[in-house]
């Protein structure tokens, strides 16, 4: 396993929620901090809150969907603290609405936000891993960047990109022979974080509301572990086995497991 402690890990989208628990569980490990976020309410209390278990912590504030807002944010943390040694991209948004009723500007800010945000943190941050050998880029994806979702149709698009983007990621990581970098993309079920107040789930002994300290905690055991894919619950795992039937098949078992109808009573926090 990984030793974390002393290593810098950032984390975007760390002032609440799922980013926020990431930073007490990799605090816990002895990590150093980043903390990241497009505004410093909330950063300022999860920092504090890591320093109070021991842990080292600097909080920036950022948009990841404005590429020289990044760079110039590496540019600070590389001068200051040195090479990001993990990278959790967390930051996410989501409109919650059928997609003719979402706004054009709500459209470019989900794929902006949770989409290109990732490119252009690794891209400020990547290079410095594969030059040092040693690095980890994890992608906080969903189990809806494998299947489509009733009124998340702008957020499954972002996740699908999400779980590509990883994978090729890998991929051109182990064709240059870049034997120390990991990447690791997280693909949750539903999580009780806010973000999604109101979705239902039909069967909870097979699709349970996750709660977001159990994401975080397993997030940072599968970078201790390198594991390349986290999908939780366990169902999730068979939804890319589902593909080889009729789509026909696909749409009635997803109309009989709920994924239709969990948004129908979404009231979460709109971005």
């Amino acid at each position: 396993m990984k030793n974390l402690k002393g290593q810098l890990v950032l984390i975007t989208g760390a002032g609440r929620g799922i980013g926020r628990k990431m930073a007490h569980y990799f605090a816990r490990e002895g990590s150093r901090l980043v903390l990241a976020a497009t505004t410093m309410a909330g950063l300022e209390k999860v920092a504090s809150e890591v320093e109070e278990l021991g842990a080292e912590a600097r909080p920036y504030t950022v948009d990841v969907s404005d590429r020289e807002q990044v760079y110039a944010m590496a540019g600070e943390i590389k001068k200051d603290l040195g090479k990001v040694d993990v990278l959790v991209n967390n930051a996410g948004v989501v409109s919650g609405k059928p997609f003719l009723e979402c706004e054009d500007e709500q459209l470019e800010r989900t794929l902006s936000v949770n989409v290109l945000g990732h490119f252009w943190t690794v891209k400020a941050f990547l290079p410095d891993m594969i030059e040092a050998n040693h690095g980890h880029v994890v992608t906080m994806s969903s189990s809806a960047g494998w299947i489509g979702v009733n009124s998340l149709a702008d957020y499954s698009a972002s996740k699908f990109a999400n779980v590509g983007f990883d994978e090729a990621l890998r991929m051109e990581l182990r064709k240059k022979g870049v034997t120390g970098v990991k990447t690791t993309c997280v693909c949750p079920f539903f999580t009780n974080t806010g973000m999604f107040d109101g979705v239902k789930t039909r069967y909870s002994f097979l699709l349970p509301i996750l709660k977001e300290d159990e994401v975080a905690q397993r997030v940072v055991k599968a970078v201790k572990k390198g594991k390349t894919m986290l999908k939780m619950p366990p169902f999730t795992h068979t939804i890319p086995l589902l593909r080889v039937l009729p789509t026909a098949v696909i749409d009635f078992l997803a109309v009989h497991l709920g994924v239709t109808s969990s948004m129908d009573e979404f009231r979460g926090r709109i971005h």
